[in-house]
């Protein structure tokens, strides 16, 4: 059924076009073969929109904000992305965004008609085409303009149908890259960029149509057998006029607070000394990308021109494996939920990252932990199948410094610690992540948790209130008392057999719950061992059966 474009719309876009990003990450990093082909397009893309979500998901938690309009969400939205802008894509799709939201922010509160949604298409395609400094045919701009054209000559009555009709013309677009760009044609791929936007507009669809976003499409068309995308010095992979830049040189990112009139000057002076140039932003607030063999002079043009900070620079020919890798061999990095449990991951000698339950780690983070670990292998162990997206751009990331990292899919802290239990340092890594894998994988987790809402869930509607027992994600049992639940939820996780048995009780638990349980695996399981931990998460009980 079709959806009002309210701001209700615009988080469930967002959201939509975070996961799908992420779904679809990998196979746009394996096409990106322009303007560079360094294998990112994909990772910046979701990055960007990473940005975008967190803004909306902080603005949504302020006290005191009333109930935005969908052009206050598509500012917000559209301001994250600009603040956390990656490459030469997702420089390109926060100025998308912005076009957008000024279009939304821009149209009269009563009107909920698909006019709105059909100027705001073209406006974020004009915007985005005046932002970068040497347009190319076949790129997110072709796209962008192709989904605009087809937005305004399609006959709508809702802004569902006008989303629908963007997402045909992207697709169609989209098809016709590898005829338009001599670097596509030879690697028999779509555009990367234009991949990653097609993906951003069938979010919006399915925001707006009502559909299951499991249902969206992928569009990469994938490489032949034995292909192998551009070498650094591919000349297709630069600008005409800045030869060898694409292959030595390197991207430099900055955020400026500048104002408007000044630009113009900067711009003309990085064209110069560099090319995929893309400025994007305004109102004193501006995002900075371009290539360069010579960085110094691009951030100095900036400081010319106003404040740059969040200065990045990073070479675009990636580092070949083991170039400049950290002394240690292998590390585990773990994300736990509490103090206690990211203590005991520390105390096994892995590095601990603890998250905050009302803000999830993000890419940057769980980067960072990475970094700490300073090891040129790492296993990643993200123990919240919420994370999986964000740890493998981490991974991703990390790899293109040349550290070898594997991600565990961890869809519980309890699995994690099974993970952990079973590492082995001296085994060969790959060795080593199957036999976490395997220890992971046949653990089943549970959660004793309070529903904070009515719901339905697979055994009925829960209240707020309710004490809920969980199984590998899924609601099992409701109560009203927690000792109940808990024994209950772990009568059934043993009824398929069980070794060990792992409790990891909450910062307001009671020990007693502990004895209760130990008493029941006693009684019934004969030959199957409980450990007890106290983990200072949230939820009152997990439970991990291996």
């Amino acid at each position: 059924m079709p959806q009002p474009l309210d701001a209700a719309a615009v988080r469930r876009w967002c959201r939509i076009a975070l996961d799908t990003l992420g779904r679809d990450r990998a196979e746009i990093d394996a096409i990106n073969v322009f303007p560079v082909p360094d294998a990112d397009t994909g990772t910046n893309l979701y990055l960007t929109m990473e940005s975008a979500d967190r803004a909306l998901t902080a603005a949504t938690q302020e006290p005191g904000t009333g109930t935005p309009g969908p052009g206050d969400a598509a500012r917000t939205m559209a301001h994250g992305a600009l603040i956390g802008a990656r490459g030469n894509s997702g420089t390109i799709l926060a100025q998308l965004l912005r076009g957008m939201a000024q279009e939304l922010a821009a149209a009269p509160a009563d009107d909920t008609g698909p006019e709105p949604l059909r100027r705001a298409l073209r406006r974020a395609a004009t915007l985005a085409h005046e932002a970068v400094s040497h347009p190319v045919e076949g790129t997110m701009l072709t796209v962008a303009a192709a989904a605009a054209d087809a937005a305004e000559r399609a006959p709508a009555r809702h802004p569902a149908d006008i989303a629908a009709a963007a997402c045909a013309g992207a697709r169609t677009a989209l098809a016709a890259t590898p005829g338009q760009l001599d670097a596509l044609a030879r690697a028999q791929v779509v555009d990367a960029g234009g991949s990653g936007l097609a993906t951003v507009l069938d979010a919006l669809d399915a925001a707006l149509s009502g559909r299951a976003p499991d249902t969206l499409p992928h569009h990469g068309l994938g490489r032949p057998a034995g292909h192998r995308h551009g070498t650094p010095g591919d000349p297709a992979a630069g600008h005409p006029g800045h030869e060898g830049c694409a292959g030595g040189g390197y991207e430099v990112i900055y955020l400026l607070d500048a104002q408007d009139d000044a630009v113009p000057a900067l711009r003309r002076t990085l064209d110069a000394l560099g090319d995929s140039l893309v400025i994007v932003g305004g109102d004193g607030l501006w995002n900075v990308h371009v290539h360069t063999s010579r960085p110094g002079p691009a951030v100095e043009a900036g400081i010319e021109a106003g404040r740059p900070h969040r200065i990045s620079v990073t070479q675009l020919t990636a580092a070949a494996p083991g170039t400049a890798a950290p002394a240690a061999e292998r590390a585990v990095v773990c994300v736990m939920p509490g103090d206690g449990l990211a203590a005991l991951c520390t105390e096994a000698g892995a590095t601990a990252l603890t998250a905050d339950p009302a803000r999830p780690p993000a890419t940057d983070d769980l980067a960072a932990a990475i970094d700490r670990a300073a090891s040129r292998e790492i296993v990643l162990l993200p123990n919240d199948g919420a994370l999986w997206h964000a740890s493998a751009a981490a991974a991703e990331q990390a790899r293109q410094r040349g550290v070898r990292v594997a991600v565990i899919p961890t869809r519980s802290p309890v699995q994690g610690l099974a993970a952990l239990a079973v590492h082995a340092a001296e085994r060969r890594f790959d060795e080593d992540v199957v036999a976490m894998t395997s220890a992971a994988g046949a653990t089943r987790f549970g959660e004793v948790t309070v529903a904070e809402r009515e719901s339905w869930t697979t055994v009925g509607i829960c209240q707020a209130g309710d004490v809920l027992g969980l199984i590998d994600g899924d609601v099992a049992v409701i109560g009203s008392a927690t000792e109940d639940v808990a024994a209950d939820l772990l009568a059934r996780m043993l009824s398929a057999g069980g070794e060990l048995v792992t409790l990891v009780l909450g910062d307001d638990t009671p020990a007693a719950l502990a004895d209760r349980l130990e008493r029941q695996v006693r009684r019934g399981h004969l030959g199957v061992d409980t450990v007890v931990y106290r983990g200072r998460q949230a939820a009152p009980l997990l439970i991990g059966v291996e």
